[in-house]
C-alpha cells in the first residue's frame, strides 16, 4: 500500500440502501461521477456489496458501498439482504434511497427503524424527482433528487459530507502520548510473515502519527533493539514492538522505559481497550474443548506459523495446559451469534473502520461474552500486561492480578 493513500479501515464509509429499481444504483453513479455500479432495469443486478473509495470534499476520503436490493426475495435473496444489513455495522452514513413516484415499503420503513436504533446518521433520497410534476423542498434529513438529470446530486453530497463529519476528529493513534521532541523506538521484526518492500498498516499509521506529534520515529528490528537503544543520547519516550516479539523485546527495554504494541495502540484507538483488557484475563478461566473465536478483519494467505491459526492456540497451550476448541473467521464475515463461545479474541482490526470494530465488540459484550485482543493477549500470556498498557491509565485498575501470573516465555 502507498504511504500516500487512505486505508479503507480509516475512511469514512457511506452506504446506500433501497428496494430493488428505486434507482439506487444510478444514484450511486451519480454521487461517485463514474460507473461504480452495474445498472438495469431488472430487478436484483446489484447480489453484493460494491465498494469504492474516493475522496469527497470537505469531508476527505470517503469508503462508497452500493447494496443489493433490502426486498429481493427468495432464498438467495435472503442471503443478499441479510448481507446489506450486516453492511449497517460498518457505515458511518446511511443514504436510504425511495422511489419519489411511490411511497415508503415495509422494507424501507424497517431498514429506516434499525438505522435509527443503531444510532447511524442517515438521509433519505427521493429518486426519480424528475417524473414528478412538483418537486417538495427539502427537510433535515431528505433531499429530492434525480440520478438521471442530476438535480440536487451536488446538495445530496454536501449533504452527506455534512452529516458524516458530524462525530468529529477520532482519537490520536499514539499523538497524545508523545511531546515535541520525543522520540519513540518501533520494533519491526522482519521475517518471512514480514510483507516483501513494504512495512503493515499499524506500522505505517504508528509512524504518521509520531511525526504529527512533531516527534521522532526511530525504526529498528528486534535483533538491532539493544544496539540501537545503547546508541541513544537519551531514552525513548516509548518503545512499540510487534506484540509476536513482546518476550525478547521486553527483556532487552529497560523497566524505567514504556513499553506497549502496535496491536494494543489499535486496541485503543479502534475500540474499547478497557474492555479488551477485562476479556484477555478470562484465558485462564478456560477448560478444555471450550469454544473460542479467533477473527481477523482482514484476509491473507496463512502460512505456516500464521499467528491466528498456529502461534496464538499454542502459546495459550503453553500458558494455561488446556486445549480449547477453536473456530476462525476473517474479512467481513463475522458470527452475529456469539453465544457458543467462551471467548472471543480479535486482531487490532487496522482494516476495520472504527464503527465495525466498536460493533463487533459491542456484539461480544452484550452477548456476555469476553473478547480481547492478540497483542493483549500475548502480553498477558507473557506476564507483561501490567507493564503495557501502564501508559494508558484508564486500564490500571482493571488488572486483576495479571502481573502476578507466571506463564511460560513465549
Amino acid at each position: 500500500m502507498s504511504l500516500n493513500a487512505t486505508p479503507a479501515g480509516e475512511r469514512v464509509h457511506i452506504a446506500f440502501f433501497g428496494r430493488r429499481n428505486a434507482g439506487k444504483s444510478s444514484l450511486v453513479n451519480a454521487f461517485t461521477g463514474q460507473d461504480l455500479a452495474i445498472v438495469s432495469d431488472v430487478k436484483g443486478t446489484t447480489t453484493d456489496p460494491v465498494y469504492k473509495a474516493m475522496e469527497l470534499l470537505p469531508l476527505g476520503p470517503v469508503q462508497i458501498i452500493d447494496t443489493p436490493g433490502i426486498d429481493d426475495e427468495g432464498a438467495l435473496g435472503e442471503l443478499r439482504v441479510k448481507k446489506t444489513r450486516q453492511v449497517l455495522n460498518k457505515t458511518d452514513l446511511a443514504i436510504l434511497v425511495a422511489d419519489a413516484t411511490a411511497s415508503l415499503g415495509k422494507a424501507e420503513e424497517d431498514l429506516l427503524s434499525l438505522i435509527k436504533d443503531k444510532g447511524i446518521p442517515y438521509l433519505l433520497a427521493w429518486n426519480k424527482a424528475d417524473l414528478l410534476e412538483a418537486v417538495p423542498e427539502e427537510g433535515e434529513n431528505t433531499l429530492w433528487v434525480s440520478a438521471l438529470t442530476g438535480l440536487h446530486i451536488h446538495e445530496l453530497k454536501e449533504k452527506a459530507a455534512r452529516l458524516a463529519g458530524q462525530e468529529g476528529p477520532k482519537r490520536p493513534l499514539i499523538a497524545d502520548l508523545l511531546r515535541t521532541g520525543d522520540t519513540v523506538v518501533l520494533v519491526v521484526p522482519i521475517d518471512k510473515a514480514a510483507p516483501k518492500g513494504r512495512l503493515i498498516l499499524p506500522q505505517q499509521q504508528t509512524i504518521r502519527d509520531v511525526l504529527e506529534a512533531g516527534a521522532s520515529a526511530l525504526v529498528c528490528r528486534d535483533t538491532e533493539l539493544a544496539i540501537t537503544l545503547d546508541g541513544m543520547a537519551r531514552p525513548p519516550r516509548l518503545v512499540v514492538t510487534d506484540s509476536q516479539a513482546f518476550a525478547k523485546v521486553a527483556k532487552i527495554v529497560p523497566e524505567s522505559v514504556p513499553l506497549t504494541s502496535f496491536s494494543i495502540l489499535m486496541a485503543r484507538y479502534k475500540g474499547d481497550l478497557p474492555l479488551t483488557v477485562a476479556g484477555a484475563q478470562t484465558i485462564y478461566d478456560l477448560k478444555d474443548g471450550d469454544k473460542v473465536l479467533v477473527a481477523e478483519g482482514c484476509t491473507h494467505h496463512r502460512q505456516c506459523e500464521d499467528i491466528g491459526t498456529v502461534k496464538l492456540p499454542r502459546w495459550i497451550h503453553e500458558a494455561t495446559g488446556v486445549n480449547p476448541d477453536y473456530t476462525f473467521c476473517s474479512g467481513r464475515e463475522y458470527p452475529e451469534d456469539l453465544s457458543p463461545y467462551k471467548l472471543v479474541i480479535h486482531c487490532g482490526g487496522c482494516t476495520l473502520g472504527e464503527r465495525e470494530m466498536k460493533y463487533r465488540q459491542r456484539s461480544a459484550a452484550d452477548q456476555g461474552i469476553p473478547i480481547t485482543n492478540y497483542g493483549i493477549l500475548i502480553a498477558l500470556l507473557n506476564g507483561i500486561l501490567a507493564r503495557t498498557v501502564a501508559p494508558f491509565p484508564d486500564v490500571n485498575g482493571l488488572l486483576k492480578g495479571a502481573s502476578d501470573r507466571t506463564a511460560q516465555n513465549i
